[in-house]
C-alpha cells in the first residue's frame, strides 16, 4: 500500500503542465486514444473551463506530482459531467485509494453545492474506469438518455449517470 502522503486539493495553475503530463499519455501511449492536447482546450485552461457555476477540477499530489485529477463541469439544472478523472498507473488500484478519493471529493462537492445528477462518458478501452463507476453507484445508460446539455467527446462511446437526491 502507498503511504507517501497524498494530497487531494483543487486545482491551481503551477500544476498545468503536470495535468497534461498526466493525461495525455494515458489518453495517447496506454489506450491509444486518438486525442491530441488541441483536441482538449479545456486544459489549456482549466479554471476558465471548468470553475463555472457549480464546476470545479481537482488534482491527487504525491510529493508535488500530480497522479491524479478529476473535473465537474456544471451543465445546468442540478446537473454536471464527470470530465477528465485520470490517475497514473503508479497510483491505480485499491491500495492507493487515490481514485476512490478524488470522486468522493467530487461527489461532497457535489453534495454542498446541489448538483442532483452527475454523467460522464467514456471509451471502450477503459474497461477498468467501467467496474470502478460501477462499484461506485454509476449505472451505464444510453447515449440519447444523456442531457441535452452534455458535452459529447467524439471518443466517447459508454456513458454514466450517479444519481445523488
Amino acid at each position: 500500500m502507498n503511504t507517501s502522503p497524498l494530497r487531494i486539493e483543487p486545482f491551481s495553475a503551477p500544476h498545468g503542465d503536470g495535468v497534461v503530463d498526466l493525461i495525455l499519455p494515458i489518453q495517447q501511449a496506454e489506450f491509444g486514444v486518438p486525442i491530441t492536447l488541441a483536441d482538449q482546450p479545456d486544459l489549456l485552461d482549466i479554471p476558465g473551463f471548468y470553475r463555472q457555476g457549480s464546476g470545479n477540477f481537482w488534482i491527487a499530489l504525491d510529493e508535488g506530482t500530480v497522479v491524479g485529477s478529476i473535473a465537474l463541469l456544471d451543465i445546468g439544472d442540478g446537473r454536471a459531467a464527470l470530465r477528465k478523472m485520470f490517475v497514473a498507473d503508479s497510483h491505480r488500484g485499491a491500495g492507493s485509494g487515490v481514485a476512490r478519493r478524488l470522486l468522493q471529493t467530487l461527489i461532497e462537492w457535489c453534495r454542498e453545492h446541489g448538483i442532483r445528477e452527475i454523467y460522464l462518458g467514456t471509451t471502450e478501452k477503459f474497461l477498468a474506469a467501467h467496474r470502478f463507476y460501477e462499484k461506485h453507484g454509476f449505472l451505464q445508460i444510453e447515449k440519447h438518455a444523456l442531457p441535452a446539455t452534455f458535452p459529447i467527446v467524439h471518443v466517447d462511446t459508454r456513458f454514466y449517470a450517479l444519481r445523488l437526491a
